[in-house]
């Protein structure tokens, strides 16, 4: 990486670090509410909350929205509203950590498929082997298989999420489209996180977790990676996104007490090394910001 890739200052770089970490402590946070309203009530609590902090900021003119914006918005916004329940029931089941290396091979497969680099494969199976090593399904201590395949999911999901996303962020201005995405989102959410999550939901205690999760997994992040864009190269971002595995890690480690194995932490390595060499291949679109879908 060049200095002309991360700009002149540190503080550009601690910037998205910032994000990325805010993203995954908020994911931790939510994780506090699984017993209270169960994995699905807490996907709805937090897109709700978040849909509402986004709409109130972007002020979408949704009623003005013709029929082609909405065909690209509302697949965009289902595709985000299973990742996010697809994905906390995974961190239900699984370490924070490795949930977040399991769902990463579907925004990695996706970029070595539009980088059309034959080395990309290699580091395709790279992160395949990483996740193995994390996952360990050939030991008793192994991860919950159902967990595992809710990631391989909230991983495909997150996949088309980036395909529809080209599309859906050019029919309305700004942060328009990802406000109205997130509405969609919470409204995929809400028929499972009610029968999960039933009058707990209304709970103080709840709303308040939900708060901070929306806040510090929408919000704050998305604010910081706006001002770190504007003086951060794409490319030298994308590379930085793919320390998010690890920061997740460390979020499950500080917040949740989650302590990986030595044969964990060298998966995961291959993993985030895998993101780097993806995230460097030239002219790949934009992968969601961790604020969009953490």
């Amino acid at each position: 990486m060049t200095r002309e890739d991360v700009g002149h200052r540190p503080a550009d770089v601690g910037l998205v670090l910032g994000g990325i970490a805010s993203v995954q402590c908020a994911a931790a946070v939510a994780t506090r509410m699984f017993d209270d309203v169960g994995p699905a009530g807490a996907t709805l609590i937090r897109t709700l909350l978040a849909a509402a902090l986004l709409l109130a900021v972007a002020r979408p003119a949704a009623r003005r929205a013709g029929r082609d914006a909405w065909r690209a918005i509302v697949p965009y916004g289902a595709a985000l509203g299973l990742m996010n329940l697809a994905f906390y029931e995974g961190v239900a089941r699984v370490d924070l950590g490795v949930a977040v290396a399991v769902e990463f091979l579907g925004p990695l497969a996706v970029g070595a498929l539009l980088a059309r680099r034959p080395r990309d494969r290699v580091w395709v199976a790279a992160a395949a082997v990483g996740v193995l090593a994390l996952t360990a399904p050939w030991s008793a201590d192994g991860a919950d298989p159902v967990g595992i395949a809710w990631l391989l999911l909230a991983g495909a999901c997150w996949a088309a999420y980036i395909l529809l996303g080209g599309r859906a962020s050019t029919v309305l201005p700004g942060l328009q489209p990802v406000a109205l995405a997130m509405a969609v989102a919470a409204a995929v959410a809400l028929v499972p996180g009610i029968a999960d999550g039933g009058g707990a939901l209304l709970g103080g205690h709840v709303l308040l977790l939900g708060l901070v999760a929306a806040s510090f997994g929408s919000a704050i992040p998305y604010g910081l990676e706006q001002l770190a864009l504007r003086r951060i190269a794409p490319g030298a971002f994308g590379v930085l996104m793919a320390l998010e595995p690890g920061m997740a890690m460390l979020a499950g480690l500080a917040v949740l007490g989650q302590r990986p194995d030595p044969l964990g932490v060298a998966g995961l390595a291959l993993v985030v090394a895998a993101g780097i060499g993806v995230s460097r291949a030239p002219a790949l679109p934009r992968r969601p910001s961790p604020s969009e879908v953490g």
